[in-house]
């Protein structure tokens, strides 16, 4: 399993108002995780839980993870040497951090809690029996929907009794990097903000940068990046999505997240990989925020590796046999252990010996 997770994890990643949200009871734990769901605007929101093992009752502060982009799955069974396994749900392990918190993470819109790997595509992505993303996936994938959903979320979880109000940490990771930093903006709840593998000045210059990675002596894919930014900003809100990701999902999450990650107060750490393509984007935002003595910022590089912290070979191929994930949650724990305010445990009181 543990060859084969690395290996399934890398197509998982590349990647309020006027809400209706009640809560339902809990469901039965999943493959170790707390079940949870409840409604947003009329759509069921599936929710796991990762708890420290015999703490799920033991009140902490939340941990919400906002993932990468596909309608994935945030548990996918697979078959290895006759048994069955199952890819977790966090890209990370998240016991260090369940020491200090309850960690959530929310699953897409429409898209089953559980799948078998050999009913999802290569990309580990869902679609429906008409072989395509399900309509109703579609219909709600842009940026302020998860957004409003997410903090719907917040608020929800925040009322279970074993929910502390603070510190509230949101961490984001490529596509769920930029609904991240758009959640810290709107909600004064969130007291730290963790930006991982996120390009500040938006998508759509991280697929140009993408495509000059691979252009030839004589030839560029630029100029059909360029003419369909033309269309998409024509027609931003155009939700047709018969060829693709719709002109508003291109539009919403190239607007650049350096407008409201600048305005932000609360401590941030912003982590990536040297060989992302978004580098460049985070570095002339670090310089800004150096000009503009903005010390509310922290930043953790991982030298060599790319998009999803794996290194790279000689041939510029990632190297999915080293993984680094499991470092970078536990640089995240180490730095939410230097800020304030720091997660307290409340335990329950130890009872009077009879001795």
């Amino acid at each position: 399993m543990l060859r084969h997770f690395p290996y399934i994890l890398i197509y998982c990643l590349i990647q309020v108002s006027g809400f209706s949200l009640y809560a339902q009871l809990q469901l039965p734990d999943v493959y170790g995780y707390r079940h949870l769901q409840t409604t947003f605007r009329g759509d069921t929101v599936d929710i796991l839980i990762k708890s420290k093992k015999g703490e799920e009752q033991v009140r902490k502060p939340l941990f919400l993870f906002c993932q990468g982009s596909l309608p994935q799955p945030l548990l996918v069974r697979y078959e290895q040497n006759g048994q069955t396994a199952v890819i977790p749900a966090f890209v990370f392990n998240p016991d260090s951090l369940a020491q200090y918190y309850h960690l959530a993470i929310i699953g897409k819109a429409y898209v089953p809690l559980v799948a078998d790997e050999r009913n999802l595509g290569p990309d580990m992505a869902y679609k429906d029996s008409t072989g395509l993303f399900p309509r109703k996936y579609l219909e709600r994938y842009y940026l302020d929907y998860y957004v409003d959903r997410n903090l719907a979320v917040i608020k929800f979880l925040q009322k279970q009794p074993w929910i502390a109000r603070s510190p509230l940490v949101v961490a984001g990771h490529s596509e769920g990097s930029t609904i991240s930093a758009k959640m810290a903006m709107r909600s004064k709840s969130i007291t730290h903000l963790i930006y991982s593998g996120g390009n500040p000045q938006g998508r759509m210059l991280t697929l140009i940068e993408r495509e000059r990675a691979h252009e030839k002596d004589s030839t560029s894919g630029t100029g059909a990046l360029f003419s369909r930014w033309e269309k998409i900003t024509a027609n931003p809100q155009n939700m047709d999505f018969s060829a693709g990701d719709t002109y508003k999902v291109t539009h919403d999450f190239s607007d650049p997240p350096a407008a409201y990650l600048s305005r932000l107060k609360i401590p941030v750490l912003i982590t990536f990989g040297t060989r992302d393509a978004g580098v460049p984007y985070l570095d002339m935002f670090r310089i800004d925020m150096v000009r503009r003595h903005k010390q509310n910022f922290n930043y953790r590089e991982y030298i060599g590796t790319e998009h999803n912290y794996f290194p790279l070979k000689p041939n510029g191929e990632p190297d999915y046999d080293v993984f680094n994930w499991d470092k970078v949650a536990e640089d995240w724990r180490q730095w939410l252990l230097t800020q304030r305010p720091l997660p307290t445990l409340n335990l329950p009181p130890s009872r009077p010996s009879n001795k």
